[in-house]
């Protein structure tokens, strides 16, 4: 059952996800969460205190070889757990609560983790994707997180409509582009959207319209050998780190 959890459809038909590692179990048990199953090495078990011991609904103990044959990482750790999804349906009002990043078909797991991770680090609440992204209980984004899941919300909602009423509404949509006006040049705001798109495509036409900032990363002054853009996590902790310095600026 658990090595079938590395399914979207399984862990979507089950509401169930894994969550690998010493650290990122114990942290999530300890920020108030239960775990359906904990499956460990005897040696973490006996080893926890009781706080994140009594976190389980069971425990069972595992052997590594049992680990590496139910864990998604090429090395695992000593533990695993199974948890309940949290159960999210989107509405429109989850923008109105300051700057959210909004994703177009990310479909790198370790993109998504580490955009995750950025915002929780820069304070921002909320990423909506569009539906065809990566999953947010993906194994590997979880893993690639570092525990910042537990701080922000991930949303999946269709992008075109949504955008559109943000638009007519009056919100800022930043889009980040390639021909669009420097970041650091642009005029930024602490409420609106920050779009970003494909890893390979970018940001699509049909949702390019709903832009009303396009901004960009200054890059070299001359086309280098290999290097056409900046990778999409990469240029979400830029962009993240340029409106959290202009909010710090106003306050």
């Amino acid at each position: 059952m658990i090595l079938s959890l590395q399914k979207r459809k399984v862990r979507e038909e089950n509401s169930l996800f894994v969550i690998e590692g010493d650290k990122l179990v114990r942290e999530y048990i300890l920020a108030g969460n239960r775990v359906m199953l904990l499956a460990g090495k005897p040696e973490w078990i006996d080893g926890e205190p009781e706080e994140v011991i009594s976190g389980a609904d069971e425990i069972v103990t595992v052997s590594y070889d049992d680990l590496r044959r139910i864990s998604s990482l090429r090395t695992p750790h000593n533990v695993l757990a199974v948890a309940a999804m949290e159960k999210r349906h989107f509405t429109d009002t989850i923008l109105e609560e300051g700057l959210t990043p909004v994703l177009e078909y990310v479909q790198d797991p370790g993109n998504l983790g580490t955009i995750i991770r950025i915002a929780a680090w820069f304070g921002l609440k909320n990423i909506v994707c569009s539906p065809d992204c990566v999953d947010f209980y993906n194994p590997k984004v979880i893993q690639a997180t570092m525990g910042a899941f537990m701080h922000v919300r991930v949303w999946y909602t269709p992008l075109g409509e949504m955008l559109g009423k943000a638009a007519a509404g009056g919100l800022e949509i930043y889009g980040t582009t390639t021909g669009g006006r420097s970041v650091y040049e642009s005029e930024l705001g602490n409420r609106g959207i920050i779009l970003f798109g494909n890893e390979s495509r970018g940001i699509s036409e049909g949702l390019l319209r709903h832009v009303t900032q396009r901004i960009t990363i200054p890059g070299p002054d001359r086309p280098l050998a290999g290097i056409e853009s900046l990778n999409v996590s990469m240029a979400a902790a830029i962009v993240c780190s340029e409106f959290a310095r202009r909010r710090g600026d106003k306050v």
